[in-house]
């Protein structure tokens, strides 16, 4: 094929003839873009520096440390003065607590002392109302000594009498050096005993024991008997003789002591 100019007229195969426009129109490229929608774009995105701490975080940071460390200074202080205050009051209580359990021990003390003090008083009280009893006793009962003198019987011949008086216990008591023979009569069995040795011609030492009598101790050195029956009745006598020279000590004694009603040989 010969070369061409724009205006020149090319065969093709096919026999197709085809006008300057047309192969213009098929060798220039289509052009997509104006084909498409104006591309949009998105902002470019906004750089943001690096997050940090504001310039002013720090500064609260640090007071509300302050705060948080006054506030813990605070409650340390309220807390050390509420011990304070528990240490003061249970120092109190225990000074409170000692002086009671002082005060305790005095007390009893004091009441073991005056414990001792009434069992004392009560021992002396006991004993007083034992003494007022006994003296109103001896008050409403006098004890009275009668005889008490010693006498010597010179032999069978010799003898020693008393009376033995109305309304009284009369206390027979006494001792002798040698033998005697004690005995207590009524005044009947005197008055028999005395006839016994005058017109007979007894002994003394004999009669006064085997005429008649109430009790008798023949032959000993002591005697020592209570003899109630004359606390109703006045018709008693006590007699000592004896075979040989001795001396009798006596100790006879009566207490007041009347009967209600008569005794012995007078009932």
């Amino acid at each position: 094929m010969a070369p061409t100019g724009p205006n020149m007229i090319t065969d093709k195969p096919g026999g197709a003839i085809m006008t300057p426009t047309e192969m213009a129109q098929i060798t220039e490229p289509i052009d997509d873009t104006s084909l498409q929608p104006p591309e949009t774009y998105a902002p470019e995105p906004v750089r943001r520096r690096p997050s940090g701490p504001p310039a002013w975080l720090p500064a609260l940071r640090l007071t509300e440390r302050r705060w948080w460390t006054v506030a813990l200074a605070g409650s340390l202080l309220i807390t050390a003065f509420g011990i304070g205050l528990l240490y003061v009051d249970d120092s109190n209580n225990q000074a409170a607590i000692r002086n009671l359990t002082t005060q305790n021990e005095s007390l009893t003390g004091r009441t073991q002392i005056l414990q001792d003090q009434l069992r004392t008083t009560q021992t002396n009280l006991t004993a007083t109302l034992g003494q007022l009893a006994q003296t109103k006793a001896d008050l409403e009962h006098p004890h009275l000594t009668i005889w008490n003198s010693p006498q010597t019987l010179k032999g069978p011949t010799w003898y020693l009498a008393g009376g033995i008086p109305d309304t009284f216990t009369y206390h027979l008591k006494a001792t002798s050096t040698g033998p005697m023979s004690v005995s207590i009569l009524t005044l009947q069995q005197w008055a028999s005993a005395i006839q016994c040795v005058d017109p007979n011609g007894g002994t003394v030492n004999y009669c006064m024991h085997h005429s008649g009598v109430v009790l008798s101790w023949l032959s000993v050195t002591s005697v020592n008997y209570d003899f109630h029956l004359a606390e109703g009745c006045a018709d008693y006598l006590a007699v000592f003789t004896s075979a040989s020279s001795i001396t009798v000590t006596p100790d006879v004694s009566v207490t007041y002591n009347p009967a209600t009603s008569t005794t012995g040989s007078c009932s």
